[in-house]
């Protein structure tokens, strides 16, 4: 059946008014970043949340188990896509990340993320009892490759670090015997470490040269202070704001954003508008409201009634979680500078309507979640392999 009959007091109100919460921020952070020359993106923004909700609650009516069917249409339009945007896609900024149909304009990579997650939730489901068979990992292994390559190749690296971790926490979750996530442990540290190596040298052609500019300018900020620039003036916005911030939309002159030295504030770095205008507390808020939602995800995959729900919400919950971490890591200078949105707070829509949808889905899965004392301990019991995972 596409839709069930459900008890409302199992629908998680909780997650939708956190991510509701998170999103106005995100209205306020984007009106100011743009002024009033952004007035009609901050009208876009809001049609975005609205859509995005109307979605969000419809897809959680509907079983995810119906969705999962579609697994195999989902990675073809996915691949097909990808490789839409390699061969004819939008180029901005040194990048061809975006697909241009009439005027819409869309940012293919963002959906991937989702669909990477619907496609292996429903292929795990369909082959969990070979899931530690060493050729099923390497089927799984291809099939990310596929489209991990595709949007590396855009280039987009931040994109593809989220997608590795996304996969790793889906595989972690498919319930794979501990022995083999050990040996591959012990197999990827090394490897890490080498190619990390190989990375930084200067000689090597793996990294763009814009790329690996930004990692040298994290590394060594004085010998590349204009590579550095940006999260220097981040950073200063950030501190500057102190406890409380300076006011949304001031006229401070010592304003950081208002002197514009801040680039790409109303996406890649929104938080450092946070921070300088609303302080600690509401960058504090940004944060919490983060966590909050990426662990309402997590924690309804624990109690999920089957191993698709269970990497569905871990997918979801990894996605928002390390995405959140990656973007407020660039501002706060913890990271090298790359491009990442900060989940329903920057502006872009494709990467705001993905979330809401993706939300949806695990909406759905609590609402059929299994009923136990403990859920911690319900979850390490199925993983040692009594039950389904």
């Amino acid at each position: 059946m596409i839709l069930k009959t459900y008890r409302l007091k199992e629908y998680n109100f909780m997650l939708i008014i956190f991510t509701i919460l998170l999103s106005v921020i995100g209205v306020f952070a984007i009106s100011s970043a743009m002024g009033e020359a952004g007035t009609e993106n901050v009208h876009k923004q809001i049609g975005g949340i609205i859509v995005g909700s109307v979605m969000m609650i419809v897809i959680s009516l509907i079983d995810y188990h119906f969705i999962l069917k579609f697994w195999i249409p989902i990675y073809i339009a996915m691949t097909v896509v990808l490789f839409m945007v390699m061969v004819g896609g939008y180029n901005a900024n040194n990048a061809q990340r975006w697909l241009k149909i009439g005027f819409i304009r869309f940012q293919p990579s963002e959906m991937t993320k989702l669909m990477l997650i619907l496609f292996f939730a429903a292929f795990i489901m369909k082959y969990r009892e070979k899931i530690s068979n060493f050729h099923l990992l390497l089927v799984c292994s291809g099939l990310f490759i596929v489209p991990f390559f595709l949007v590396y190749k855009q280039p987009d690296l931040s994109t593809s670090l989220v997608m590795i971790f996304i996969f790793s926490a889906i595989m972690f979750t498919s319930g794979i015997k501990k022995r083999i996530i050990l040996v591959i442990l012990l197999i990827m540290i090394p490897v890490g470490a080498a190619l990390t190596g190989y990375i930084l040298n200067p000689d090597n052609h793996a990294l763009q040269d814009y790329q690996l500019n930004r990692i040298n300018g994290f590394l060594y900020p004085e010998d590349y202070p204009e590579i550095a620039y940006q999260q220097n003036n981040s950073v200063t916005a950030i501190g500057s704001g102190m406890l409380e911030g300076k006011g949304y939309k001031n006229n401070e002159i010592t304003s950081v954003k208002n002197s514009n030295f801040i680039s790409e504030a109303e996406t890649d770095f929104i938080f450092a508008v946070i921070g300088e205008e609303f302080g600690f507390r509401g960058a504090s808020v940004t944060i919490i409201l983060l966590f909050l939602i990426s662990l309402s995800c997590l924690d309804v995959g624990i109690r999920a009634s089957d191993v698709g729900g269970s990497i569905i919400c871990a997918g979801m919950g990894t996605f928002i979680g390390m995405q959140g971490f990656m973007n407020i890591g660039v501002a706060t200078f913890l990271l090298p500078n790359t491009g990442i949105p900060l989940p329903f707070v920057s502006y872009g829509l494709t990467s705001l309507v993905t979330l809401y949808c993706g939300l949806g889905v695990v909406l759905n899965v609590r609402l059929q979640v299994k009923h136990s004392v403990n859920p911690l301990d319900d979850f390490m019991l199925n993983y040692n392999g009594k039950g389904s995972y």
